[in-house]
């Protein structure tokens, strides 16, 4: 097959069009050496991408397949040249990291803006993954640390953790909500009042449908958000009761009051770990970040549950 990236650009901004002019003007091409190149791909591919329509093109089922696979070909190609982009512009030094929701939305921030001023030859990158996948992949070398709160399911032979945050989750309700004011309560007292959730897919999210299907219930999810922040704000506004780590509540506010309940169950505890491969040493900057990541952490103290 004999295609190029010009190919793939021009194919996507036409798809997305629905036209063969447009795209070819968004692909900085003439209409003429488009329509070349298109017959040129779709030989190559021995498909036909597009059906032919009196205003426009219409994908084939050829053609969404392609569509489907070139955009994650576009996509991964952005990210390569994101991920070279600081060694050309003279950052010496680069460091992958994975880590969980919780540890994205609370202490990573703050932790790596201090990290990045103090190596400002450095850069980082971080993704967002759950405990699992992030253990997974600091096993199989693909990334060489992360940050992670689930460690029950760890395999200690392959990984080792090292004390990074402790946190808790805690219950959140409107001010005037039912629950306000009640005493440690356990997770089966709660599960008959509506929930405000993280997205599907997050690290939280996943936790806590296990922990009611583990009581034999199901959760009442009344809306799903991206934040810990828009949980918070969902529940100060009557939306239904939440469940976030300590450290993600908002400083006191009287446009969006909450009412904050104890959680007396053993999972509460959440403590953030760091995760790198067993026995292997750490790069230069990694082994820096480690080290940074240990200065930062401040405990947190919880009150004793009754």
């Amino acid at each position: 097959m004999h295609y190029d990236l010009t190919d793939l650009r021009l194919f996507v901004a036409i798809a997305e069009e629905g036209n063969l002019t447009r795209g070819a003007a968004r692909a900085f091409l003439a209409p003429s050496s488009a329509s070349h190149r298109l017959q040129r791909l779709e030989a190559a591919l021995g498909a036909q991408l597009f059906q032919r329509q009196a205003r426009g093109v219409a994908l084939t089922r050829a053609g969404e397949a392609l569509l489907r696979n070139a955009r994650q070909v576009l996509a991964a190609l952005e990210q390569m040249h994101a991920n070279l982009s600081p060694f050309a512009s003279g950052v010496r030094g680069h460091v992958s990291l994975w880590a969980n929701t919780h540890a994205t939305h609370t202490f990573l921030p703050d932790d790596l803006a201090s990290f990045l001023r103090q190596h400002p030859q450095v850069s980082v990158t971080l993704e967002e993954r759950t405990s699992s996948d992030i253990a997974l992949a600091v096993a199989h070398g693909e990334i060489e640390l992360g940050v992670l709160a689930d460690s029950s399911a760890i395999d200690g032979s392959s990984v080792q953790l090292q004390p990074y945050r402790r946190d808790r989750l805690v219950l959140i309700t409107p001010q005037d909500h039912a629950l306000a004011g009640r005493g440690p309560l356990r997770f089966a007292q709660v599960l008959e009042h509506a929930f405000v959730m993280l997205h599907t897919g997050s690290a939280i999210h996943t936790f806590t449908m296990n922990a009611a299907a583990a009581l034999g219930q199901h959760l009442d999810v009344r809306i799903q958000v991206r934040s810990f922040e828009a949980v918070c704000r969902m529940v100060s506004a009557g939306v239904g009761i939440g469940m976030v780590p300590r450290s993600a509540l908002p400083a006191t506010s009287a446009r969006h009051p909450l009412a904050v309940l104890e959680l007396q169950e053993p999972w509460a505890q959440r403590d953030l770990h760091i995760c790198t491969r067993q026995g292997r040493a750490l790069s230069g900057f990694a082994a820096a970040l480690v080290a940074h990541l240990q200065v930062c952490a401040q405990p947190l103290e919880h009150p004793a549950l009754g």
